[in-house]
């Protein structure tokens, strides 16, 4: 499993591993050339599960398990307590597995005061995990909640992976039900439907990180891994545009949505946070960077914050919440 970590970072750093569109470029704001503020009050504060986030933006899920992994995610916490946002560690499975490696993925040290989440994938829950070892991960790093990810192409294309995902709904309501912390469900790329979401929904999920088509693609890393390069381009154009998921899963009162999948600059945030997404999920565009220093990671970070600024200053919207009102118009 540490090989296969490891392949990850390399693969996504050395090779073209994206592929599609999300969908975003198919909208485009109005410029308001009088917006009638002051930049430099604009507000791009948020909460998120109880806590202040100074920009609606989340490091998402990468790695752990590592030495280089665990050099990654020091640098990425370090790098979101310094701006104060949030940050989601990669699948703790193999530090639940073999504990000496959950000092790969201990970053609460660097990381005060933010919103952190564990991560373990949801099909393990059809491979001896439980409630015990969503507890073990979400302690284990001191975590504000636990992400679930879906990775049904990922698994089905990976020759080692875990191609079981029946009656998973019904083991995820049952962790809802006991576990005392939110609980985010997320796919890896594929994105999610309406139908899914609305199941998620009724077992009590009430956030839902769409992860969609148009960014990373793990069909293709994992054609790349397996050697079987075709079945990854076969696959490579399989799922739902982030833009389409998320235009899909705020149909569902009530629910709030992480948007992430190919969200490369502040203006995707502000598009995302416009059609109805409360935080964007960015991976990729923080690997390079973490490997460097935290002080690239929170350049990286800041980078993305004032382009949301100024993409909030050109449609007049001070804050998050006016941010949230502006329309979109499509373009195509």
């Amino acid at each position: 499993m540490q090989e296969k970590k490891a392949e990850h970072i390399r693969i996504c750093l050395e090779r073209e591993v994206e592929s599609g569109a999300t969908g975003f470029e198919r909208f485009r704001f109005i410029h308001n050339a009088l917006p009638e503020i002051d930049f430099r009050k604009i507000d791009t504060s948020t909460e998120f599960l109880g806590k202040k986030l100074l920009a609606p933006i989340m490091i998402s899920s990468m790695t752990g398990g590592t030495p280089e992994g665990g050099r990654i995610n020091q640098n990425l916490a370090k790098a979101a307590q310094k701006t104060k946002i949030a940050l989601a560690l990669g699948s703790q499975r193999i530090a639940i597995e073999s504990p000496r490696l959950a000092s790969t993925f201990k970053v609460r040290k660097y990381a005060k005061d933010i919103v952190i989440l564990a991560n373990i994938g949801a099909v393990q829950l059809n491979y001896g995990f439980g409630l015990k070892e969503c507890q073990r991960a979400i302690k284990m790093i001191g975590a504000d909640g636990i992400i679930f990810h879906l990775n049904p192409l990922q698994e089905a294309i990976q020759t080692e992976g875990d191609k079981n995902f029946s009656k998973l709904n019904g083991k995820i309501k049952s962790i809802a039900q006991k576990l005392n912390y939110p609980i985010i469900v997320k796919e890896v790329g594929g994105g999610i439907s309406y139908q899914t979401a609305k199941k998620l929904n009724q077992a009590g999920i009430k956030i839902i990180d769409v992860a969609g088509w148009g960014g990373t693609n793990w069909a293709i890393i994992e054609g790349l891994r397996s050697k079987n390069k075709e079945i990854g381009q076969i696959f490579s154009n399989w799922g739902i545009p982030t833009m389409e998921s998320i235009i899909q899963c705020k149909k569902i009162k009530g629910l709030q949505i992480i948007a992430s999948g190919g969200i490369r600059t502040g203006i995707d945030i502000a598009k995302a946070i416009s059609l109805g997404a409360n935080l964007a999920g960015l991976a990729k565009p923080f690997l390079e960077p973490g490997l460097k220093s935290s002080k690239a990671v929170e350049d990286k970070i800041n980078s993305l914050i004032y382009q949301l600024k100024i993409a909030m200053f050109c449609v007049g919207a001070r804050n998050i919440t006016q941010l949230k009102k502006i329309k979109l118009i499509k373009v195509n």
